[in-house]
């Protein structure tokens, strides 16, 4: 009989690590909040996550704020001051891991130095509306979504540094008047640029040609709420924050909704890959003022950047 009750615990724990390996992936996509509520403001937004696998948030406790979640922390520390009267918005890193951080209020790209916590002015213009999200290409060149919520329109800007130093941006021109320009990354291999629409609630994709945009596409139509901001992953898959619906649409290149993750707060702005392998989603959350996160299946495009891969 001892050896029936051998076979019968092996048989136990064969059908229970089977229920464990076929219950993991049940564990992707499942959202929890990683810092305490009301730590940042209601203009919480970034985020980006540098090679050494800190996350960076605007708006922490108060406007013209940066703040940093270290791995591992459990809240975030104060990071970096912006110049009085500035507030950031998106913020991106490039290979150098230099961090770019769009202000919205006085016009202007910021740059951090690597090691530094000082901002220096990188790109200024009156005729920007209201710089919000950054893609970031590999060479560095810069896009910037800069919607006119008060026009219901929008636009994209591409702002490149030359060999000398300087550098110089201008709005793109589309085939297709935009509404308010919101969420904005490329694919993969750096050829496509993908612009959400907070208004319309329609991603549209398009080719890049120097300051030309062409070939739009619309890649999906939302039915109801508004959208945010978007990233994109290494399969070239779309995250799109959707705030009031509470949720992140995970939308393949050519249209197809493939997922609805649930999330802590009803009001997601933006989001950005990190973690281990680049596989975690970290989504600010207007709704209680805390980021919160998830794991994927896949690792993010901008992970790429910088050490992580």
């Amino acid at each position: 009989m001892r050896w029936i009750a051998l076979l019968a615990t092996i048989w136990l724990a064969a059908v229970l690590c089977t229920a464990g390996a076929l219950g993991a992936p049940d564990r992707l996509f499942v959202s929890e909040r990683i810092t305490p509520p009301g730590e940042y403001t209601s203009e919480i937004e970034g985020p980006a996550v540098d090679a050494a696998g800190n996350l960076y948030v605007v708006n922490l406790h108060r406007a013209g704020t940066i703040g940093e979640l270290l791995p591992g922390a459990s809240s975030s520390r104060l990071f970096a001051m912006l110049p009085d009267g500035s507030v950031g918005s998106g913020i991106r890193f490039d290979r150098e891991q230099r961090m770019y951080v769009a202000d919205y209020r006085r016009h202007n790209i910021f740059v951090f130095e690597p090691g530094t916590d000082t901002p220096r002015l990188y790109f200024h213009s009156g005729e920007f509306s209201q710089p919000n999200d950054l893609a970031m290409a590999r060479d560095g060149t810069l896009f910037a979504s800069d919607p006119d919520f008060a026009d219901h329109s929008g636009r994209v800007w591409r702002i490149d540094r030359a060999a000398i130093g300087s550098v110089t941006g201008a709005p793109m021109h589309g085939p297709r008047p935009m509404g308010e320009t919101n969420g904005i990354d490329l694919s993969p291999d750096g050829t496509t640029l993908y612009v959400s629409e907070t208004d319309t609630r329609e991603v549209w994709a398009y080719q890049i040609d120097g300051t030309a945009l062409t070939h739009a596409r619309l890649v999906v139509r939302f039915p109801s709420y508004k959208l945010d901001g978007l990233r994109t992953d290494r399969a070239g898959r779309l995250f799109v924050a959707r705030p009031g619906n509470g949720t992140v649409a995970i939308v393949s290149p050519g249209g197809k909704i493939l997922r609805e993750i649930a999330l802590m707060g009803k009001y997601p702005t933006n989001l950005t890959f990190g973690g281990p392998g680049g596989r975690t989603v970290y989504v600010t959350q207007v709704d209680g003022g805390f980021i919160e996160a998830f794991k994927t299946d896949v690792p993010g495009r901008e992970p790429c950047f910088g050490a992580i891969c």
